[in-house]
């Protein structure tokens, strides 16, 4: 037992916790489950986790260290037809790449498959189960409604000889599925709904991707999960708030084996909800079957994998979770606080770095041709250990074309004629005109230098309003940048996705389709970098001077470097859309 077991938990000790936090440290305090805490991750591994899962493995993780206990790694296999290895490996990858291990306690609820089929014929056995041959339309019309109560299947009193001759055919595969199902013998009058015989098992004849083809019927995740929990001594199910109405079933089916000296008991808090985003798991694979994404880690996806290939940290992401908390109540969450949480973050440890993603050329007519010196550059002015690296100067730079005006309107500091801008960590230049294609489109802009205003020099001194990043033409790279944006131009898809279905009497595809912001990824090609990123490595956080925060994007190679926005610097986002 840990040491914060063996104490007593004084209301000062107990201050600053979430509402679960406090009910997992009274459990702790009144020596429940004889002061052990077991929490677990129950993912199904039918595709990539997101954010959503985020904050339950920050929640099953976070309370067991907090507090000193265990959590376990369960994968709810129990429907093989939409499961894959592919989505198990993928949920190790980044519970671990989160910051969480759970050490030697990884299970599969197809580890109990034996035990629970066991129970399931127990149950037969003692008349509190029956096999049902109706379809599921008709076992949903005899459900009832909340305010009516449910009517008895015509099967609900058949012979227990029977049910165990049938439930084990089922089992050896004779017949289809579909044909029957295993129902709990409960109550068709209840109040809640999910005590009116739901199903235990269903035939399903497809292999398992650990069992291969060795079952035929499979436990239903009311059956399966809370028997789960109790087989590996869970203490605490923590789980989202849609589970509330099935807690007293949960209860119902753990009883079938707990006693008073071990219960696993059940809590929920507040999914997450963002907004601009949708978190279906059913949808994005949508999205990434039509092609409508560049897979599950697509930078404008909500998975973990798409948000760290976009940029996202790890501790920027627990962060945010830690801003919005947990509660007993639903609510939607602005994006923009998860991009908030990402730019502090980033803020921190990003190295600067110069990039010119719309060149235009300058040159510096006063400066030496065959002259070159090397600037040095600041790598992180938040960080003082970040040290400092080189970047080269010369007579031709490449600087953003928007940095240029040649007319421009007041309180336009950048590059104008007949002004001085201050070349960051270079030195202060006056611009004396440019030159233009036949189209009007500026090609080149002149001006000239003050040998005394290097950065450092006592001429660097005086007031200039304006400084503008730059790279040197004969010593940058060549870049591919992608601006990723929000893939939603809506605020609300899953309410706006319902409304375009009715009104246009459409598909979920087709109303996606419509609601994709078109502005979500821009992918510029003329992009140049300063050549200190020759080396950069995927997953290599920076900051784009004056541009934004970005990373090294997987596709990325020595020979073309490529380059995700992970957020701009300022959120303008609100700014366009009031």
């Amino acid at each position: 037992m840990s040491e914060i077991e063996n104490k007593e938990l004084t209301p000062e000790k107990e201050s600053g916790l979430n509402f679960v936090e406090q009910m997992v440290a009274d459990d702790l305090k009144n020596g429940k489950n004889g002061g052990r805490l077991n929490t677990r991750f129950p993912p199904e591994p039918n595709g990539y986790l997101h954010i959503g899962h985020a904050k339950a493995i920050c929640m099953d993780f976070g309370v067991a260290e907090k507090f000193g206990g265990t959590c376990n790694l369960r994968f709810d296999d129990t429907n093989p037809v939409k499961e894959d290895v592919e989505y198990v490996d993928s949920i190790r990858e980044y519970i671990k790449w989160l910051g969480y291990d759970w050490g030697n306690r990884e299970y599969y609820a197809s580890d109990y498959f034996p035990q629970l089929y066991d129970l399931a014929i127990r149950m037969i056995k003692e008349g509190k189960a029956y096999v049902d041959e109706q379809t599921a339309e008709q076992i949903a019309e005899q459900k009832g409604t909340p305010t009516q109560p449910g009517t008895a299947s015509p099967f609900r009193d058949r012979p227990i000889e029977e049910n165990l001759d049938l439930f084990q055919r089922m089992n050896a595969g004779e017949f289809e599925e579909g044909a029957m199902v295993l129902r709990a013998k409960i109550d068709m009058a209840s109040s809640n709904m999910h005590f009116r015989d739901p199903i235990m098992y269903r035939i399903i004849k497809h292999p398992h991707h650990r069992t291969g083809e060795k079952w035929k019927v499979y436990p239903m995740y009311d059956f399966a999960h809370g028997q789960s929990d109790y087989f590996e001594g869970v203490t605490h199910s923590i789980c989202t708030l849609e589970f509330v109405p099935h807690r007293p079933l949960y209860e119902y089916f753990v009883k079938e084996l707990a006693d008073e000296t071990y219960c696993p008991r059940q809590i929920e808090f507040n999914r997450l909800n963002l907004t601009y985003t949708v978190l279906s798991k059913r949808k994005l694979l949508q999205l990434v079957k039509e092609g409508l994404v560049d897979g599950w880690d697509d930078p404008r996806m909500p998975t973990i994998s798409g948000l760290r290939r976009r940029g996202f940290t790890p501790e920027s992401i627990k962060a945010f979770i830690n801003r919005i908390g947990y509660t007993k109540f639903e609510a939607v969450n602005d994006i923009s606080l998860l991009e908030f949480s990402i730019r502090e973050d980033l803020n921190k440890r990003a190295t600067r770095v110069c990039a010119v993603i719309d060149p235009v050329k300058v040159v510096i007519t006063n400066y030496p041709d065959d002259q070159v010196e090397q600037m040095e550059m600041e790598n992180n002015p938040e960080d003082p250990t970040s040290g400092t690296h080189t970047m080269p100067f010369s007579r031709e730079i490449y600087i953003e074309r928007d940095d240029f005006m040649e007319n421009p309107p007041k309180k336009f500091f950048r590059m104008t004629p007949d002004k001085e801008v201050r070349l960051k960590g270079a030195y202060i230049v006056k611009c004396t005109g440019c030159k233009k294609d036949d189209n009007g489109n500026v090609v080149e802009v002149y001006c000239e230098y003050d040998p005394d205003s290097k950065t450092g020099m006592p001429g660097s001194n005086r007031k200039i309003k304006g400084t503008i990043h730059w790279v040197s033409c004969a010593h940058c790279l060549p870049a591919e940048v992608r601006l990723y944006d929000r893939l939603w131009k809506v605020e609300n898809p899953r309410d706006e996705m319902a409304a375009i279905r009715e009104a246009k009497n459409c598909d979920a595809l087709e109303a996606m389709k419509e609601m994709i912001n078109p502005d979500s990824l821009n992918v510029l090609t003329n992009c140049y970098v300063e050549k200190y990123l020759a080396d950069a490595k995927p997953l290599d956080y920076l900051q784009f001077q004056r541009i934004g925060y970005f990373n090294v994007d997987k596709d990325s190679t020595p020979e073309n470097l490529v380059f995700n926005r992970t957020v701009s610097l300022k959120d303008t986002w609100s700014k366009i859309n009031k």
